[in-house]
């Protein structure tokens, strides 16, 4: 055998493993259990699993109001995102983007690194009392496994683009992963203004675990209406969790 070929069924072999990893991954996911509505809903997370508990004890949960901003000399975000979108996955909760090693996010001088991106409609976060039609969570990690999520709105408005491009990438069947058609940048997902409320929070899905930093961008992006209608079609269910209490957190700006 030449070593082309050999090198070819290699990384046909390193994409075949990848591939069977997500769905692994997505099969647990849907074995949870965990839902959007009925029995299986946000008012059961806790209960569904030992692991779930923070989703009825946390005292600080999220997603939340965004009201009451303290005033702060918050630090510009660092963002150094390289087009290295990996692969789209519609999970059976959301539509999600996987991300290569590589791209981060600095905060409060604190380094994480880009793992994935998300999308829920509408959205989970809402800025006094408003919700959005849709919110993007770009979630990361550090070294230490500590979590930080840069959250996006999107206000109806002109048809955006990148989503466009997304959307159509989407597999039909939940648990599946399609690719992407060219090289993409989460960049693509930011307005030009990156000012940002801050706070401290969870992650939004079971097991609602806390110490999560969060960081919401002030000024939305645009979707079109039929992009919105598309993806709630895609994915059968409107996917945010309800508001959970402030309880006394400070939300910076």
């Amino acid at each position: 055998m030449s070593s082309r070929c050999a090198f070819k069924l290699a990384a046909l072999a390193l994409v075949m493993t990848a591939a069977a990893g997500a769905a692994a991954e997505a099969q647990a996911q849907h074995a949870s259990h965990w839902a959007y509505t009925g029995p299986a809903g946000p008012e059961h997370w806790a209960t569904l699993d030992a692991a779930n508990v923070a989703c009825g004890t946390g005292r600080n949960q999220s997603p939340i109001d965004l009201d009451d901003f303290i005033d702060s000399d918050l630090e510009p975000l660092v963002l150094d995102y390289q087009p290295t979108a990996v692969g789209i996955l519609n999970n059976g909760h959301a539509i999600q983007v996987g991300y290569a090693a590589g791209s981060s996010l600095t905060i409060e001088g604190r380094s994480f690194e880009l793992k994935q991106f998300h999308f829920h409609s509408p959205s989970e976060n809402t800025v006094r009392g408003k919700h959005f039609p849709l919110e993007a969570h770009l979630v990361h990690q550090d070294a230490n496994g500590n979590l930080a999520v840069a959250a996006v709105m999107f206000a109806e408005g002109a048809e955006n683009a990148f989503l466009d491009t997304l959307w159509a990438a989407v597999p039909a069947e939940a648990g599946k992963q399609g690719p992407l058609p060219a090289a993409l940048s989460a960049l693509s997902l930011l307005p030009a203004d990156r000012d940002y409320y801050r706070f401290n929070g969870s992650l939004t899905t079971p097991p609602c675990s806390e110490g999560v930093v969060w960081a919401v961008l002030k000024h939305p992006s645009t979707v079109s209406k039929a992009q919105v209608e598309q993806f709630s079609a895609m994915l059968g269910f409107a996917n945010n969790r309800p508001v959970q209490p402030r309880n006394a957190r400070p939300v910076l700006e």
